[in-house]
């Protein structure tokens, strides 16, 4: 694909980065299982030279991770987490990061349990009001770390609001935007600078691959990030790169059935009588549903819930009744899950602050899948009875 900016979503899916194997036609990028590559002289080789600096298989999939997001410079690491490090890798000590309160459990602990001892600064507010941000701001504010929707109370923070804010002030944006894809959301388009995936959920799609990208216009953000990409050599193996270069081709059309039946389940949880409050930005009475369906294009098939029965007890109660919905980390596969983050995806934070943004002991946080929606509707309704 010469132009990737005049095919549209799943054209690019099916074809950024992607082209037949020149040595033998093939149509499938080859996985290229090498750690090295010959040179005709010292320095004269052919792009590549060793595989934690580079590999055909995984240029390919950075290739389609940029197209996908409409960004110039695609990168990408062992993990999300792999991903995140890289990032926060950019900052000096005595420098700040303003983050939301509301965000994934290992980023929270990253940000605390590993950089903090280095010197960086963070800072935990509420984004959904992004006004917010402004009143943290110092001179030593170097980056914002918006995640959205957040995971797992599943608010919706203004990209394109923070954006203004993080360019008036001379700071990076960076936004996680592992619950959308580039399907839902494209926050390089709303302004951000970088935006970071764990590959792991919704791209690659079929819980077999661990995975995180970074994708940015900045050609100076691009030199740091593929600096630390090598020094540090958190890079995933060209198999992996292999199944989620497998794994992008479907992501429009897993994507759409996600939607279609996170709707179904949302609205039939608002209906059931065992549950206190459902968290999803579908709904008009969300507090920035506004936002979301401006910001994004569809709502995605996360959704939270908590109980009447406030208790970890009757989470748990619920857990265990479920037959489809499989209780399990992580979350973007095609099969629908179920978690409990006060015990498990947010263990990490403290329960002071899971309970100041609402995380209660009852919070249920549900990933649904592409199943026939009939029966994840007769699962929800015996594991709540």
């Amino acid at each position: 694909m010469s132009d990737n900016k005049n095919y549209r979503f799943g054209t690019k899916a099916i074809h950024a980065g992607v082209t037949p194997d020149p040595a033998t036609g093939a149509i499938m990028t080859p996985i290229y299982q090498t750690t090295t590559y010959a040179q005709s002289a010292p320095g004269e080789h052919k792009g590549y030279e060793y595989s934690r600096s580079q590999n055909p298989t995984r240029t390919a999939l950075e290739e389609s991770m940029a197209a996908l997001e409409n960004g110039k410079y695609g990168f990408c690491y062992g993990s999300g987490l792999g991903a995140i490090d890289a990032v926060i890798k950019m900052l000096n000590p005595g420098d700040e990061v303003i983050s939301t309160s509301d965000l994934y459990g290992g980023s929270y602990r990253i940000f605390t349990k590993i950089f903090e001892k280095y010197g960086i600064k963070f800072k935990f507010i509420d984004m959904s009001e992004v006004e917010n941000i402004e009143a943290c701001i110092t001179k030593n504010t170097k980056l914002i770390w918006v995640e959205t929707p957040t995971n797992p109370m599943m608010t919706i923070i203004d990209i394109e609001g923070a954006a203004k804010i993080a360019k008036a002030h001379h700071i990076t944006l960076c936004v996680d935007n592992t619950f959308s894809t580039p399907y839902l959301q494209n926050p390089l388009d709303l302004g951000a600078d970088i935006v970071m995936h764990s590959v792991t959920k919704y791209i690659a799609g079929h819980s077999d691959v661990v995975m995180g990208a970074l994708v940015t216009n900045s050609e100076e953000i691009a030199e740091q990030l593929g600096f630390i990409q090598k020094a540090s050599g958190a890079i995933p193996g060209p198999q992996d790169c292999f199944l989620v270069l497998r794994g992008v081709k479907t992501l429009h059309l897993r994507m759409q059935r996600h939607c279609e039946n996170g709707a179904s389940v949302a609205n039939f949880l608002q209906s059931c009588d065992a549950v206190d409050k459902v968290l999803w930005p579908g709904f008009k009475n969300h507090k920035n549903h506004d936002i979301a369906s401006r910001q994004m294009h569809g709502f995605g098939g996360m959704i939270s819930f908590s109980l009447k029965e406030d208790t970890k007890e009757a989470a748990i109660k619920v857990l265990k009744k479920f037959k489809l919905f499989t209780l399990a980390e992580s979350l973007g596969g095609v099969e629908s899950l179920c978690g409990h983050p006060a015990s498990m995806t947010h263990a990490s934070i403290p329960k002071a602050e899971r309970e100041k943004v609402g995380l209660s002991d009852s919070l249920i946080r549900l990933s649904v899948g592409v199943e026939d929606i009939e029966d994840l509707i007769v699962d929800l309704k015996q594991a709540l009875s």
